[in-house]
């Protein structure tokens, strides 16, 4: 057996058989028979220039945590998102989880290649899957905070469709993780702090490992601690503004007067007045407390100073009304729980990773690793609460309130904090020998996940209470709630200090508490491989993988007791979200070298790859890819490859419970004002009658109470999706192998995509419909009759997993590696870009396209540059990572950045520009001692601001490209032992 074609062996067994990795000496046993020199078995072939997806069938990411170390990364979803494969899109970052649900929980990190999601992402750690982790009902994923960035040696991400060798979760692509080996023991410490306060991250590490003649073993332990990141701790995340602009260029915001700077547009608290005293204004009116005595100093007229049939309290001011635009700066909405709402969790992460191996016999060796993790999250944040089960309150009830007008009190508190605590453990046993040129390999992987999850709430029946007490005009006596069991005690509804957030213990005690849930997700897998030579063709030998896998996954989410009742007043209900899951497959894969030292063909090699997989929640479908590598003269090759996948849905998306949140009226029902909406064209003929086949009275213009929307899992009647990946690609290396360039076109398309279908998209089909009475949609919502306030608004909507959207994405990757040694030292210079040429999906086969790349989150052009200079024992590192402008204007009515406001035309800001992101950092090494020092975000960029749209905190954009905490140095000091 020559050495050449072990190599393409190799290459076969690192994206073939996942157990692979785990063999090491078998391969270094074949070697040395042949007199050759040892190939570690993880290699990819390739040039001596580090960029091994020059080299192999199908494109191949090799990240080195090297890398990780000289741009600052601390942990691994930042490495990961340094692919240009996933920095395309937006990813659930820790950061990103606070303040929305997001799969995972909140403080859980995730990856999804080419914007497909998580879910369709396959994670490896030595070739064998990681189990999912997090917290809720929708855990499906590896958490990348349960390992280590110190135990890691290189990632090495797939680029290619590969559920024919992986399985479902295969479709965008897989992220192969792989451990440090060898006999090295070290101890690292490694810091990064902000020239700003906040988002500080520590460090320390502690690794050793020991090799010897019969196996070798590796204990990693690490604490890692982020510091929290508050808004108040940087400028760009404090108060949201309007960022509009009149024809000049000047600002058109209204001003606050206390600064004379442009409003602080924040969540408000206060009264909001309706009825006659709201017409005196003009409509819209609020009224605000003159907490800091500036509307009297300044000569502000209060409502009682008005005279218009409502008097008040002292002390209360018209703010934010119909007749004057300027009113709206009037309103402080800069209120000091804002500085203190959380962008950066603080995390702590206590991890123990141990790996071994033990050589049996001369052709048995027995393996193992084991990963304990413990992740503690904590966040801070604020919220409203109002008095909106019971709607207004008329002035006769209320305290030093008379005259024609009802009061709608809205208050603020920070009883809105959460902590996280997840624990997850993962053991891997195994066997692997070999049977002459055949290796087998044959493991066993548990791993469990056990996350409890603690939230601030309002307790509703408290609420209720409360609510009805003050509706009523009646006090307390002795009542007891039904849930959280608390004796009653009077709200004081509109006293100003109560809104502000200054309240006594019994008030607290009787209206806030906090709701403790638990996630438990477990997931075992036994497979097994077999892979060798089956026989030898004219241009060489036919290598072959044969394997099979059994999975099964279990998830059981117990929210907590009072979210379970849906005593948890404004958030989500959930009911227990448990099922179970069972994989069953087999697969194999051939290599065939079909020519080789032929003209135009150095070499011609064909693979091929099918599987075959059964699950027990809806049945069994196969798969298959091909693929081809065409070296048509020595440095010039073709690779292609064509497959098709399918993913199995998620246990959440089949037994998530119901879960309840709310929307608001206007954004789910098409009836509101529909008399109005027909006559400005916003609303179809078919919406029109058919909103008046439906009972809705054209009186209907005032928006009531929030749309409960269900969400349900789909378990009876979910599909797999099924999907087809294709690529094809050109390599050339250069003679003297100095230059490597590769392009690869990629497209991806999956049909009947799992997905949520929400409650707008189920009431604008329904009334939609050409067939109204008829509709099916229309089964699955409820409408208020009136008989409140004339609120005839949607009431509940009942939607949840479905198979019903298509999605496309197709693009191509770039990547360019220089490399040469002089004189005066060596010199690598690495590119990698990707150009998204479009990614777009339907949510239904009339539905409109919503076309993806350029929006927000999704930017066209994505990439990395990277040039060192090294020399004996120091180098220098810059790095830069680049982002396209996007824009979101095609969801404005105009379609541009143009709008009315106060009767003038202005233009407002929902783009980005292109952004990059330096960093420069050194290294040396001196004895036993390895150092690096680094300054990320070089110039300090900010993330790009836009005006107030709902994807902003502070006008800043929420998308993961962007760096939130701003300059910091970083440095790694690793002590060698």
């Amino acid at each position: 057996m020559n050495n050449d074609n072990k190599l393409h062996k190799l290459s076969i067994g690192v994206i073939t058989a996942m157990g692979l990795l785990a063999t090491p000496q078998v391969f270094a046993q074949e070697e040395a028979e042949d007199g050759a020199e040892p190939v570690e078995k993880i290699s990819i072939v390739g040039s001596r220039i580090r960029t091994d997806a020059f080299a192999n069938d199908t494109p191949i990411d090799i990240i080195s945590v090297e890398d990780a170390e000289q741009e600052g990364l601390k942990t691994l979803g930042e490495l990961l998102r340094t692919s240009t494969a996933a920095a395309g899109s937006s990813q659930i970052t820790a950061a990103l989880t606070v303040g929305f649900v997001t799969d995972g929980g909140t403080g859980a990190e995730t990856v999804g290649l080419r914007g497909l999601g998580a879910n369709r992402t396959l994670i490896l750690l030595n070739g064998r899957r990681a189990g999912p982790a997090g917290t809720r009902g929708a855990v499906s994923a590896f958490d990348l905070n349960s390992i280590p960035l110190a135990a890691i040696e290189r990632v090495e991400i797939l680029k290619d469709g590969a559920s024919a060798l992986y399985g479902s979760d295969a479709v965008a692509g897989v992220i192969n993780i792989i451990t440090k080996k060898g006999d090295d023991k070290t101890i690292t410490v490694d810091i990064s702090q902000p020239f700003e306060s906040g988002g500080e991250d520590k460090r320390i590490n502690i690794s050793y490992g020991e090799e010897f003649a019969e196996g070798s073993f590796r204990v990693t332990a690490d604490y890692r601690n982020t510091a929290m990141m508050s808004r108040g701790d940087r400028d760009y995340f404090n108060c949201t503004e309007r960022l509009q602009f009149l024809e000049d260029g000047s600002r058109s915001d209204p001003i606050d007067p206390r600064t004379g700077k442009p409003h602080c547009s924040e969540t408000g608290y206060g009264l909001w007045l309706y009825g006659g005293v709201s017409s005196a204004y003009g409509g819209s009116l609020q009224a605000a407390y003159d907490y800091d005595g500036f509307f009297a100093a300044n000569g502000f007229e209060s409502i009682n100073e008005a005279d218009v049939g409502f008097t008040t309290p002292d002390g209360w001011y018209p703010v934010s009304y119909g007749n004057d635009y300027a009113s709206e700066g009037w309103w402080d909405l800069n209120h000091p729980y804002l500085a203190k709402q959380t962008v950066v969790p603080e995390t702590t992460t206590t991890s123990l990773y141990a790996t071994g191996d033990y050589n049996l016999s001369d052709s048995i060796t027995m393996y193992g690793e084991l990963i304990f993790s413990r992740r503690t999250t904590e966040t801070n944040d604020y919220r409203q609460f109002w008095t909106a089960d019971v709607g207004v309150l008329p002035a006769t009830v209320l305290d030093g309130f008379d005259g024609n007008g009802f009061v709608f009190p809205v208050a603020l508190t920070d009883h809105f904090s959460s902590d996280i605590e997840v624990n997850y453990t993962r053991g891997v046993a195994g066997l692997t020998g070999d049977i002459g040129f055949w290796t087998w390999d044959l493991s066993y992987q548990h791993s469990i996940s056990d996350g409890d999850y603690n939230q601030d709430i309002i307790y509703r029946d408290s609420m209720l209470m409360a609510q009805y007490n003050a509706a009523d005009g009646v006090s307390c006596s002795g009542e007891v709630t039904e849930f959280s069991n608390k004796t009653c005690v009077n709200i004081p509804w509109t006293d100003p200090q109560f809104l502000y957030g200054n309240r006594s213990p019994e008030q607290l005690d009787f209206l806030f508490g906090r709701d403790n849930g638990n996630t438990e997700y477990t997931q075992q897998t036994l497979e097994g491989f077999i892979t060798g030579d089956l026989f030898t063709m004219p241009a060489g030998e036919v290598g072959a993988a044969f394997g099979f896998q059994v999975q099964r996954d279990e998830i059981d989410d117990r929210p907590g007791y009072h979210t379970l009742n849906g005593n948890s007043w404004g958030l989500s209900g959930a009911g227990i979200t448990a099922g179970s899951q069972t994989t069953k497959a087999v697969y194999a894969e051939v290599k065939m070298p079909l020519l080789e030292g032929v003209a135009g063909a150095e070499r011609l090699d064909l693979t091929a790859s099918g599987r075959w997989t059964d699950y027990d929640t809806f049945g069994t479908d196969t798969t298959f890819k091909l693929g081809l590598n065409w070296e048509i003269v020595e440095g010039l090759s073709v690779r292609a490859s064509r497959g098709t996948s399918f993913r199995a849905p998620a246990l959440f998306e089949l037994f998530l419970a119901e879960q309840t949140g709310f929307g608001g009226q206007l954004a789910v029902d098409p009836c509101l004002d529909y008399e109005a909406g027909f006559a400005s064209g916003a609303i179809s003929d078919t919406v029109y009658q058919n909103c008046i086949a439906d009972g809705v009275p054209a009186d209907y213009v005032q928006a009531g109470g929030s749309v409960t929307l269900v969400t349900s899992g789909g378990a009876g009647r979910l599909q797999a999706e099924t999907s087809v990946a294709e690529s094809v690609g050109v390599v050339w290396t250069s003679p003297e192998d100095t230059y490597a360039v590769s392009v690869d076109y990629f497209a991806i398309e999956i049909n009947d995509e799992i997905d949520n279908l929400g409650g707008a998209d189920i009431v604008s089909r329904c009334y939609s419909s050409i067939d109204f009475a008829n509709e099916p949609l229309c089964d699955l919502f409820t409408r208020r009759d009136g008989s409140s306030a004339n609120d005839y608004g949607i009431d509940q909507v009942n939607g949840g997993y479905v198979n019903i959207a298509f999605q496309e994405v197709r693009g191509v990757d770039y990547n360019f590696t220089y490399q040469d040694d002089f004189d005066w030292g060596s010199l690598r210079f690495r590119v990698e870009h990707t150009m998204q040429i479009e990614q777009y999906s339907k949510l239904f086969s009339d539905s409109p396209y919503n076309r993806r790349t350029g929006e927000q989150g999704y930017p066209k052009h994505v990439g990395v540059a990277r040039l060192t200079y090294s020399n004996d024992d120091f180098s220098l590192t810059w790095t830069a990572n680049y982002f396209d402008s996007t824009n979101d204007y095609e969801y404005y009515a105009s379609e541009t950045n143009t709008t009315t406001v106060n009767g003038n035309t202005v233009t407002f800001i929902d783009e980005t520009p292109w952004t990059t992101y330096h960093t420069v950092s050194g290294s040396f090494e001196y004895e036993s001692l390895d150092v690096i020092l680094g300054v990320a975000n070089v110039f300090d960029k900010a993330p790009p601001r836009i005006s107030s749209s709902g994807f902003d905190l502070g006008n800043t954009v929420l998308a993961s490209q962007y760096d939130f905490i701003g300059r910091r140095v970083f440095a790694n000091l690793r002590y060698n032992f």
